[in-house]
């Protein structure tokens, strides 16, 4: 068996495991919140030691904590940036609204690794946590690891979707191509513009999501127990936001109503609502090429995405389009993480929101799925499906639906006996049109030119 330490805190003894590093109140919510075994994500805990660290420079700037401890303190935060520390961070997500359980877990471990490695008595709440309370931590542990994902890792890999696909629409500008609206077919595109769709999608995301962060760079640190300030001095939020600002290069900035900062968690809403809309636009383009791979035989099958693994334990030879498949449930998940976090934006009682916990969570889960899953889409779908010309050609060929770029010279009603001709027959347009009108066969050609229809305008 496991031996225990005994430790107290303001409620009195309690044992924890002899090689914790944490105290009294860390182990009453391990005992209290044994819940989904869900911790707090390595981006949160690595702002949290950011955070920290950030207010112990800024408590020692404003000559309010010794050299030694400062310094003592820090060395300890860099391990908690580092990873190096994660399984002393055992609480689960589903604790107090205010996430005051994970910052005590934070000031419990570095004070305890502190105190042991310097020989100086640290204490949690008198040094770690000075000029703090949870109730500004949190929140500006939310925006702090936000900003710094978006920044280092999903917007960087949604530019290299829309680098993929901007390559890709280069090389198909020529390839015409059935367009399809309702499921049925529709007038001719290039598969160079539908690809070209998608990126402009991509885009509009990555736009919408910097347009999302300036308010996620604003912190609530400073603010304390109800965003007064009390017993934090007037410099330290700027300090705290300084120091955070040249540790990672992201303009992090003091709120300019920790009011707002603290009882609300509307920036982090409006951000999850542009990771929902980037979710949506990723399904649309996997579910996109799940159709257009579709078959090979019985289905659309004009491309063929890379064969990546067998894809039945019964059928041979059968393989399925499993990364737009990965693509579509991560947006489905990031979907649903969007609504938990606008009910948790509701749960802003007076002075605190008190579901921190659980926006931090699924908001850093939607971030690093978004980016992970761009990747795959861009390197093991896109980058690589082949076109199937023949499919292509010989669908476009009888597409009833060419007819429409004769409207203007024969007019709806014919254009739509001929349509209805050709798909009753099997025949081409061009073929029953020259049956059905005086046009002759090079101005039939002329006209119905699957390549010029891709283009628009009026054909004369």
């Amino acid at each position: 068996m496991s031996k225990n330490r005994v430790v107290t805190d303001s409620m009195g003894e309690l044992e924890v495991p002899e090689d914790a590093s944490y105290g009294a109140q860390t182990q009453r919510a391990i005992n209290n919140f044994p819940v989904s075994g869900l911790t707090m994500p390595r981006d949160f805990l690595h702002a949290l030691g950011l955070v920290k660290q950030a207010c112990a420079r800024a408590n020692h700037e404003i000559e309010a904590l010794d050299i030694e401890r400062y310094e003592a303190i820090s060395k300890v935060c860099d391990e908690v940036i580092d990873g190096g520390l994660d399984a002393q961070f055992p609480v689960d997500v589903f604790q107090t609204g205010s996430g005051t359980s994970t910052n005590m877990n934070a000031n419990e471990v570095i004070a305890f690794i502190a105190s042991r490695e310097s020989a100086i008595e640290v204490h949690p709440n008198d040094h770690v946590n000075m000029s703090q309370s949870s109730n500004d931590v949190i929140p500006t542990c939310i925006h702090v690891s936000a900003s710094i994902a978006c920044e280092e890792r999903l917007l960087p890999a949604l530019k290299h979707l829309a680098k993929v696909l901007d390559a890709r629409a280069g090389e198909l500008q020529n390839v015409v191509t059935t367009g399809r609206t309702h499921l049925m077919d529709a007038m001719p595109v290039t598969l160079g513009q539908e690809i070209a769709g998608w990126q402009a999608q991509i885009h509009s995301g990555m736009d919408r999501i910097k347009r999302a962060l300036p308010e996620m760079k604003r912190l609530a640190i400073g603010g304390t127990a109800v965003g007064t300030g009390i017993n934090a001095p007037e410099a330290f939020g700027q300090r705290v936001s300084d120091a955070l600002k040249n540790k990672t290069g992201i303009d992090f900035s003091i709120s300019d109503n920790r009011f707002e900062s603290m009882s609300s968690q509307d920036a982090a809403v409006a951000l999850s609502g542009q990771l929902k809309t980037v979710a949506v636009s990723l399904m649309k383009i996997a579910n996109d090429l799940r159709w257009m791979n579709s078959g090979p035989l019985a289905g659309i099958g004009e491309i063929a995405l890379p064969a990546l693994q067998p894809g039945s334990s019964i059928m041979p030879g059968k393989v399925n389009p499993v990364i737009p498949e990965s693509v579509a449930m991560v947006c489905a998940q990031v979907i649903g993480n969007d609504a938990a976090i606008t009910i948790a934006g509701q749960s802003g009682n007076f002075q605190l929101n008190v579901m921190l916990p659980l926006v931090a969570y699924n908001l850093l889960q939607s971030i690093k799925l978004l980016s992970s899953v761009s990747r795959l889409l861009a390197d093991k779908a896109v980058a690589g499906f082949t076109v199937n010309q023949k499919n292509i050609d010989n669908a476009l060929s009888k597409n009833p639906i060419l007819v429409t770029a004769l409207n203007r010279v024969i007019g709806y009603e014919l254009g739509a006996k001929i349509a209805k001709t050709a798909y009753a027959e099997n025949r081409s347009v061009i073929d029953v049109a020259s049956e059905m009108t005086d046009l002759t066969e090079e101005e039939l050609k002329r006209l119905l030119a699957p390549e010029n229809l891709t283009k628009g305008g009026v054909l004369e």
